[in-house]
């Protein structure tokens, strides 16, 4: 009984102790608050704007500002802008070396034609360098007869022609005087004296045409030969110029112009083995027509039309028209109308019936895109450019149509199937069969 109130002493004092500590740091607690919200915040540091300051709005963002419409204007415009820059610069090159790209062209065209050849070749057991060399030099030889051919035709008939031509002219004047249009002698001599007038104020330009002839003739061998040597090479070794183009390419988008170049080369080789079969048509049909109509040179007229066929539309129009004037300065009016005839129903029927059935579905190009593809590829390069500008568009409508198909299927290929709440949109699975 001693020691309790000791012990309960010194508890008391304990607890005396703490409750003195307590109160202490309580006090300080309260201090520092009292401190804390003494000081204002920073917002509060800030005078307030006078009474007289009007409220100044936000300013929105200037992107918002602008009109849907002016905006997505303007990004389709710089974008135009730089693709018309890049063919401008493009085409700029291209004029710079114009004789390269076109004999190269060409060079494609003729390997497109013959490449087959060479192909059924080499299936028969021919080695590649023989199955090339007898190809070309089977494929150049008939090509050179051909331009030998017409160029004899032309040279032994120019003087009966020269003479029919001088006949046709004075019946053709005779042919007016009387008709029903009153043209007078005076008249008809005011226009001969106009055009001999013309042709003598011109007569400089037609010498310095002339002298560039000269010229011409060379860039023309030149761009033969480098025709055939870049058709050799192709024939001969066109896998492998391919495979190492597409190493060019980034590796990204190599699958699908790996695939896109040999749909492209279909599309050209059947344009250009549908061309020739359709402009040997024509020429057969038009020149055994104006044959038996007695026109003069009808051999190098037909010729003419089965040069002109690689032409479309405006080569058909410019060679009949050709066969027509020949016919009516030489056989008389009759006789160019009998042609007019003749040429249009061959004409009608290789567009509706022999163009549809022999190139297919392999070259879709619509007329209009046809016209205008002539159109600018004359603009550009003169005859060659007519040449290969629908070959050029027909093989681009074929690469632009696969890519666009290739990434189609890479895009549902690569999809990632729908999960947790899209799962919905996902095709339901088929219902399992009931236990047995």
């Amino acid at each position: 009984m001693s020691r309790v109130p000791g012990w309960l002493g010194r508890l008391g004092a304990g607890l005396t102790e703490m409750s003195e500590r307590y109160n202490e740091r309580r006090a300080a607690a309260e201090r520092e608050r009292d401190d804390h919200e003494s000081v204002p915040p920073p917002d509060e540091l800030v005078p307030p704007p006078p009474d007289y300051a009007p409220d100044v709005p936000a300013r929105p963002d200037p992107a918002l500002a602008v009109p849907w419409g002016v905006r997505v204007a303007a990004e389709a415009g710089w974008r135009l802008l730089v693709l018309a820059g890049t063919l401008w610069v493009l085409m700029r090159v291209i004029s710079a070396v114009q004789l390269v790209v076109l004999s190269f062209v060409i060079a494609l065209l003729i390997t497109a034609m013959l490449q087959p050849t060479v192909a059924r070749l080499r299936r028969h057991g021919v080695p590649r360098g023989p199955a090339t060399a007898l190809t070309a030099i089977l494929g150049f030889v008939v090509m050179g007869l051909i331009g030998w051919f017409v160029t004899w035709q032309v040279m032994e008939n120019i003087d009966d022609l020269s003479s029919q031509i001088q006949d046709g002219i004075d019946e053709l004047r005779n042919w007016l005087l009387n008709s029903p249009f009153h043209v007078t002698d005076k008249q008809i001599n005011e226009i001969a004296k106009n055009l001999r007038e013309a042709v003598g104020a011109n007569t400089d330009q037609i010498t310095s045409a002339g002298l560039e002839g000269v010229t011409v003739v060379v860039e023309a061998l030149t761009g033969i030969l480098l025709a055939v040597f870049c058709t050799l090479f192709l024939l001969y070794d066109g896998k492998r110029i391919w495979e190492w183009t597409l190493k060019l390419v980034p590796a990204a988008a190599r699958p699908g112009v790996a695939g896109a170049g040999p749909a492209a080369w279909r599309t050209l080789t059947a344009y250009v083995r549908g061309t020739v079969i359709v402009a040997l048509i024509d020429a057969i049909f038009i020149g055994l027509g104006i044959y038996f109509l007695d026109v003069p040179m009808a051999v190098p007229l037909a010729v003419f039309i089965f040069l002109f066929a690689f032409i479309p539309l405006v080569g058909a129009v410019v060679s009949g028209a050709l066969a027509v004037v020949v016919a009516l300065v030489t056989q008389g009016v009759f006789t160019a109308v009998m042609t007019l005839v003749v040429v249009l129903a061959v004409q009608q029927i290789e567009g509706h019936i022999l163009q549809p059935f022999i190139l297919g579905r392999a070259v879709r190009v619509h007329p209009l895109a046809v016209v205008l593809a002539v159109a600018c590829g004359g603009m550009v390069a003169g005859i060659g450019g007519a040449v290969v500008a629908v070959p050029l568009v027909a093989v681009t409508n074929t690469v632009a149509g696969y890519l666009r198909s290739y990434s189609r299927k890479a895009a549902v290929r690569h999809a990632v199937p729908p999960r947790g709440a899209t799962a919905v949109s996902a095709e339901p699975a088929p219902p399992q069969a009931p236990p047995e």
